[in-house]
């Protein structure tokens, strides 16, 4: 697969606003689920970067954000 092909596969998937994004439209993450990663990208610029991450990677993550709010 080339990483258009990728970067056209990511952009199709289902993706949803965090619960922590600002109503307004303002600042906006969204989040969209595959086997074994978890894929995040700006709302304001869809056809942008993704970032992946491995599924323990971010579990790890929220693990830690919930612990520091």
């Amino acid at each position: 697969m080339t990483n258009e092909q990728e970067a056209a596969r990511l952009h199709e998937l289902p993706w949803f606003k965090s619960s922590y994004s600002g109503s307004g439209g303002g600042e906006c993450v969204e989040v969209a689920h595959t086997v074994g990663a978890v894929h995040v990208r700006d709302s304001k610029v869809q056809r942008g970067a993704v970032l992946s991450v491995p599924s323990a990677g971010w579990a790890d993550f929220v693990a830690f954000a919930e612990q520091s709010a």
